[in-house]
């Protein structure tokens, strides 16, 4: 069946929800595609429910530390399937949410995987879909690095697990790897990660990642760095990784694995060649309307585009509306990305915004750098906390906060306040002047700039 429409959207997450509601708003008829339950990686498979069981842990976490304060008498501990079952509490309404979003909205979903037939043209099973644009908004899949690794559990997979294995490996050392070991080693699993350079966690500060890792090993999870996996295989009681080691080859054994090296843009099965849609490792080729740059019809947005944000949540919904309204207006806006928070919800969380010293510098800034340990700080050891680092970046002359890393409990609050510093371009003296409650999390922000 032939079926026309304004805009057809691949795909329904933040991204590609975003950019159809605002163009529905301006009249433009939309239809949404997806291969998989409508929703996206977010609401269904990523940030909501990682974050429930990030709770989880860290509760778990704060009632060892809470000993300290004469609160517990002895150590709780988790049923996994009561955690589980509480977390599709969250998840399993998503996709008739969004359904019903989409057709309150009057936009048409269409399930299955869209193909192009040509540049102007889509397949979706028996149907032919034909846009005046098309939006991809298909987000990103994990990255495979050796064979067997097939063997190991996703992210998805991970957070659908009814029962939690004893014992686990994590190929990888990003943002999955830490954040699900923290969470499997607090609900007592035997945790470890391999990670094949010596800083796991490439991005953030190098001070604030060591001792992050100072901390994971502490809670008990083994953390093996210049470790590459060369080959993943089944045994008898689960799987074993073939490692190479600075030390030579190693062998580790785990009741089951996860698969944690990354994640690239999910484009494979869009046939973007026979849409005349050029791409890279990082996603659609665009322009800085986030435009193809060889196919004037398509935008892409989210984890989906190379359009220079980072693969999160609120970059996605950002470009969706971007998307939305450089093809409503004509190539209007471009996004902005300044101050631009990521966090990694270990325990404790590590959180940056802007800069790091080292890409101010190299963008030719001359810089000044505050850094230190908040560890002694009342609003770490209030709660008996014993890990917070700061490190904050100002620019020489102007004095503006360019960039900062915060670790400990406190740290996607904090580091949400420095990101408003940075977009807005303040002086550090403006967050001095501010009176914040106190004693608050912001209320060390004063110190953390220089400014008190």
């Amino acid at each position: 069946m032939d079926r026309e429409f304004d805009v057809a959207v691949i795909g329904s997450g933040s991204a590609g929800t975003a950019a159809a509601l605002r163009l529905r708003a301006a009249g433009r008829s939309v239809a949404v595609i997806d291969d998989r339950p409508f929703g996206g990686t977010c609401a269904l498979r990523g940030c909501d429910p990682k974050k429930v069981l990030v709770a989880a842990a860290t509760a778990l976490d704060e009632a060892a530390r809470y000993a300290a304060l004469g609160i517990f008498d002895h150590a709780p501990s988790l049923d996994w399937p009561t955690l589980m079952a509480f977390k599709r509490t969250f998840t399993d309404p998503v996709a008739d949410r969004r359904l019903a979003e989409y057709r309150n909205a009057g936009i048409a979903a269409i399930a299955g995987q869209a193909r192009f037939l040509s540049p102007e043209r889509l397949a979706v099973g028996d149907d032919c879909i034909g846009a005046k644009h098309v939006v991809i908004a298909t987000g990103a899949s994990p990255t495979h690095v050796a064979p067997g690794d097939d063997l190991l559990l996703t992210s998805d997979s991970f957070l659908e697990l009814d029962r939690l294995p004893a014992s686990l490996l994590f190929v990888g050392g990003g943002y999955v790897a830490f954040e699900f070991a923290h969470i499997a080693a607090r609900a007592g699993a035997r945790v470890t990660i391999l990670h094949d350079s010596a800083q796991p966690l490439h991005g953030f500060d190098g001070e604030a990642v060591r001792r992050l890792l100072d901390a994971t090993r502490e809670a008990g999870i083994d953390v093996q760095l210049e470790a590459r996996v060369d080959a993943v295989e089944r045994i008898e009681n689960g799987i074993a990784a073939r490692v190479h080691t600075k030390d030579g080859e190693r062998r580790f054994e785990a009741e089951s694995g996860v698969l944690a090296a990354g994640r690239a843009p999910l484009l494979d099965p869009l046939d973007l060649p026979t849409g005349g849609i050029e791409h890279t490792k990082r996603g659609v080729r665009v322009n800085r309307f986030l435009q193809s740059v060889t196919n004037p019809r398509v935008y892409a947005a989210g984890d989906a585009a190379d359009g220079g944000g980072l693969p999160l949540t609120p970059v996605a919904g950002y470009e969706g509306e971007t998307v939305a309204e450089n093809i409503v207006h004509g190539n209007v806006r471009s996004p902005e990305f300044a101050g631009l928070v990521s966090i990694v919800y270990a325990i404790p969380p590590l959180a940056t915004a802007g800069l790091t010293q080292a890409q101010a510098r190299h963008a030719g800034m001359e810089v000044d750098v505050r850094s230190g340990d908040m560890s002694g700080w009342y609003s770490t050891r209030h709660s008996a906390g014993n890990t917070a680092w700061y490190t904050c970046v100002v620019e020489r002359g102007r004095g503006t906060v360019v960039g900062a890393t915060i670790l400990g409990a406190q740290a996607p609050e904090q580091i949400n306040v420095l990101s408003l510093a940075i977009r807005e371009g303040l002086h550090v003296s403006r967050v001095g002047d501010v009176l914040f409650g106190y004693p608050t999390p912001s209320s060390d922000l004063a110190y953390v700039t220089g400014a008190a």
